[in-house]
């Protein structure tokens, strides 16, 4: 026995850590990947800054650019959604969550790629979504292909999903600490000590082909020698709830957007178009707003780089047509806007403390920082990843910590108000509450009908009551189902009411209609829940027709939630 738990530990340990290389290094060359396609057609349809001042000497030919590739970029997204993802809509690291907290099969591969390929497109065509949701989707996808093999290991799908994602974040941020606890944060919403192993591994795969191989620059490069008075801490603080504000607007303003787009007469396919021709008619005037916009968030943390003015007016524009371009079904992600919303944010805050407070602060660069992770951070619900990336792309002791006091003032406020992310909300809208945790996610997706036993005493409208009396006590049982001639539930039949009447009392006026009934979609968790004051044998469960299937002994429901929550600590706490 003990030769054969080394050899499964073996087995374990190699196939897991197999997984982890390979996952890990296709998403992080998929990432890059995609990366690069985005900047290909970000030059070569006149989105990014550089394409576009070498066109200024064909300002006519630029301007119907800056208008048409958003339009046809959203009528073309919104074909190939239509009648290419099952789903019909794009697909986001909700639905990584979904798969691995309710342990269902993720989407198809086909819908996960042509998913991908619209988010390439609209972030190609300059629609203001952002860049790091379809990448850790498709790292996530690429870890699911992964756990859909018959490897005989428990778990799987859900450890190759966290591989994929650690690295194409690690990947895009050249942060691999910040990909393995966003991996961790995110998506298994736990620390697995079966996981952690093979999704740090991924990680550092991912750092290791974007840093070592191909030698990839970082996000952003600052200068900051440190935070010169204490008292600046309270301002980050403050920045930090200010920062927490936003978050809720932004969610809310990307809610409303999609209500808006369900009510406007316009197919669904259609939808992207309008955005984008919104989007290429404000940017006739507003540039800055098409895109990912990484040019603007470096400028963000050079002084002096926009007027006050400016860095207003791109926020609040950047705010509205982000939500109208996820709102109306382009295909991209909040992260990268958080970011950009953020920094600018902060930047604007940096700028005008100067001149409503008479006291010498650090500059510009810290607080742009602490804005774009204190946005980021409550609208994705990932402090600890936010705060690592500060660190990671930084280097800088000082500014993580003053990051750090942002970002914890932030999540405080954004999650008394909102919840824990915008993904979150997102499952809360298809029906998936995961604010009460894993325990209750998983326990709701187990159809209590997995438990149904077929051995219950029935009895038939005609029959007498000695009958029934004496079966129930033949059976050991104290109630009997009572059913029509077509086999409809009519009634629970109780052993004591039969006892005290008399034999020739018809037996239809002595069923009870029962407190507890089950049907076909009800949960183990729903069955917890209305078994609560329950006092009887079993359970009924019928048929939308009214047909009995069987009964529920209340033992079992209990057995279904210890085997299924023994399942979960096992999953988090053994190590192999």
């Amino acid at each position: 026995m003990a030769r054969l738990d080394v050899q499964q530990a073996a087995y374990r340990i190699l196939v897991v850590s197999a997984v982890a290389v390979v996952v890990g290094t296709v998403a992080s060359l998929a990432a890059i990947a995609f990366v690069e396609a985005l900047h290909f057609l970000n030059d070569r349809l006149l989105i990014s800054p550089y394409a576009r001042i070498q066109m200024d000497h064909r300002p006519l030919w630029l301007m119907a650019a800056t208008v048409l590739v958003p339009t046809l970029g959203g009528l073309l997204v919104g074909i190939i959604v239509r009648w290419g993802v099952d789903e019909r809509r794009g697909l986001t690291p909700a639905d990584a969550i979904l798969a691995v907290q309710t342990r269902r099969p993720p989407p198809r591969l086909r819908s996960g790629l042509v998913s991908s390929l619209a988010a390439l497109l609209s972030l190609g065509s300059g629609a203001s979504v952002g860049q790091y949701g379809p990448l850790a989707f498709l790292g996530a996808h690429l870890g699911g292909l992964a756990g859909r093999l018959r490897l005989r290991l428990k778990n799987l799908q859900a450890i190759a999903i966290a591989c994929g994602v650690a690295a194409a974040i690690s990947t895009a941020f050249n942060a691999p600490i910040a990909g393995l606890v966003f991996a961790h944060e995110v998506i298994l919403r736990h620390y697995s000590l079966r996981a952690f192993a093979p999704v740090t591994v991924a990680a550092a795969i991912g750092y290791v082909v974007d840093n070592v191989l191909f030698d990839r620059p970082p996000l952003f490069r600052v200068n900051f020698l440190g935070v010169e008075h204490s008292y600046e801490f309270v301002l980050f603080a403050v920045e930090g709830v200010l920062c927490a504000g936003l978050a809720v607007a932004f969610i809310l303003l990307l809610q409303s957007s999609g209500r808006l787009a369900q009510c406007l007469p316009l197919p669904d396919w259609g939808r992207p178009a309008a955005a984008g021709l919104v989007l290429g008619l404000v940017a006739l005037w507003l540039p800055e707003v098409l895109g990912i916009g990484q040019e603007t968030l470096r400028f963000a943390t050079i002084e002096s780089a926009f007027a006050v003015h400016e860095l207003a007016l791109i926020v609040v524009a950047k705010l509205a047509l982000t939500a109208l371009c996820i709102g109306f079904g382009f295909v991209g992600g909040v992260f990268s806007p958080a970011l950009l919303i953020g920094i600018l944010f902060g930047a604007l805050y940096g700028v005008i403390l100067p001149l409503v407070l008479p006291v010498p602060l650090s500059g510009q660069v810290v607080y742009a920082v602490c804005g774009m992770m204190a946005m980021a951070s409550a609208v994705i619900g990932a402090p600890l990843t936010t705060i690592l990336i500060v660190f990671e792309l930084t280097r800088s002791y000082d500014l993580t910590i003053a990051a750090m006091v942002a970002v914890v003032f932030s999540n405080l406020v954004s999650y008394r108000v909102m919840g824990r992310s915008i993904f979150d909300i997102q499952l809360r809208e298809r029906g998936f509450d995961l604010s009460l945790g894993r325990d209750k996610a998983i326990l709701g997706t187990h159809p209590v009908r997995d438990f149904i036993s077929e051995r219950f005493t029935t009895a038939t409208e005609g029959e007498e009551v000695a009958a029934v009396r004496d079966r129930l006590v033949k059976d050991r049982r104290s109630e009997a189902m009572l059913l029509d001639a077509r086999g409809l539930y009519l009634g629970t039949l109780h052993l004591q009411d039969l006892d005290s009447v008399p034999v020739d009392q018809a037996i239809r006026t002595l069923a009870s209609s029962p407190e507890v009934l089950f049907h076909e979609d009800t949960t183990v968790w729903q069955s917890m829940e209305l078994l609560q004051g329950f006092l009887g044998e079993a359970v009924p469960m019928v048929a939308t027709d009214g047909r009995l299937l069987g009964v529920v002994p209340e033992e079992a429901v209990i057995r279904a939630y210890l085997e299924i929550i023994h399942d979960l600590r096992q999953e988090e706490n053994e190590a192999a």
